[in-house]
C-alpha cells in the first residue's frame, strides 16, 4: 500500500508543480499589475501543494529521498502529471481556461480526499482545499468576463476550449495502483469525480456561450510517464540550478 500511495502522491505533486511552473511564467507579463500578482500567488500556492505531496511521497518511499530530489532530479519519463499541465503557457484566455479545468478537478478531488482513510493524505487535502476554493472563484470569474465581453475575447476563449478539451479526460485516468487505493477508501472513485467535474464545467461553458468540441482524439500517457516535448523544456529551465550545483539549498 505504501508504494501505491507513493505513486499517487507523485501524481498529485507533479500536477501541481507543472501547473505552478507554467503560471510562474506570467510573472512580469500579466495583463495588468494586480492580475500579475494574482497569477504569481496562485503559482506559489500550487508549488506549495506540490511540496506537501512530495513530502507525502517521501514518507511512503522505499528509498531515502527528499521533496527537492523528486522535483529536481527526475527526468521526463518519471513524471506522472497529465499532459494538460505541461502544455505551453499560451495567451491569457488559454491560461485562464486551463486553470479553471484544473481548479474544478482539484476542488472535487481534494474534497473527497479530505475524508480519506489515510489521515496524513486527508490533512494535506484539507489544507490545499482552502486555497483551491479561491483559485476556482478567480478562474471561473475570468472565464465569464472574457467569454461574455468582446468578440475578440470570446473567440480566444473558444479557441482555447477547442485546443484544451481533449486533454481533460486524462485527469481521471486510473491504473492498478490507484484501483487498489480506491478499494481501500484511500482515494475516491475517479469516475464519480469525472461526472461532477463534467457537470460543473459544461454548465460554465453554456453560461459563457462556448461550444464544446465534438468527440475526437483524447490525450493520454502522463500516468505512465509518456509526455509531450514541452515537459523536457520545462524541466531544463526548472532543474538547471539544482543540477548545476548539486545539493544547493535556499
Amino acid at each position: 500500500m505504501n508504494q501505491d500511495l507513493y505513486q499517487f502522491a507523485l501524481r498529485l505533486a507533479d500536477t501541481s508543480l507543472t501547473m505552478g511552473q507554467r503560471l510562474a511564467e506570467w510573472c512580469g507579463h500579466g495583463p495588468y499589475l494586480e492580475e500579475d500578482v494574482a497569477l504569481t500567488n496562485v503559482s506559489l500556492d500550487l508549488i506549495g501543494h506540490a511540496q506537501m505531496f512530495y513530502q507525502l511521497a517521501c514518507d511512503n518511499s522505499e528509498t531515502s529521498t527528499s521533496p527537492d530530489d523528486l522535483a529536481f532530479l527526475r527526468d521526463v519519463p518519471e513524471y506522472r502529471n497529465p499532459l494538460i499541465t505541461e502544455l505551453p503557457r499560451g495567451d491569457f484566455a488559454y491560461t485562464t481556461l486551463k486553470q479553471y479545468f484544473i481548479d474544478v478537478y482539484h476542488l472535487h478531488l481534494y474534497q473527497q480526499l479530505s475524508v480519506s482513510s489515510d489521515e496524513q493524505l486527508a490533512a494535506l487535502a484539507q489544507k490545499a482545499l482552502m486555497e483551491v476554493k479561491y483559485h476556482l472563484s478567480r478562474s471561473e470569474a475570468w472565464c465569464q468576463r472574457l467569454s461574455l465581453s468582446t468578440e475578440e475575447a470570446h473567440e480566444k476563449m473558444q479557441k482555447a476550449l477547442d485546443d484544451l478539451w481533449f486533454y481533460t479526460p486524462e485527469l481521471f485516468e486510473t491504473d492498478e495502483s490507484m484501483q487498489r487505493l480506491m478499494t481501500a477508501s484511500v482515494i475516491p472513485d475517479m469516475g464519480a469525480i469525472q461526472t461532477v467535474w463534467q457537470q460543473q464545467t459544461e454548465q460554465l461553458l453554456e453560461d459563457c456561450q462556448l461550444a464544446k468540441p465534438e468527440n475526437g482524439w483524447m490525450a493520454t500517457g502522463g500516468l505512465v510517464g509518456e509526455h509531450t516535448e514541452h515537459l523536457g523544456y520545462m524541466l531544463a529551465d526548472m532543474q538547471f540550478l539544482q543540477r548545476a550545483y548539486p545539493g544547493c539549498e535556499w
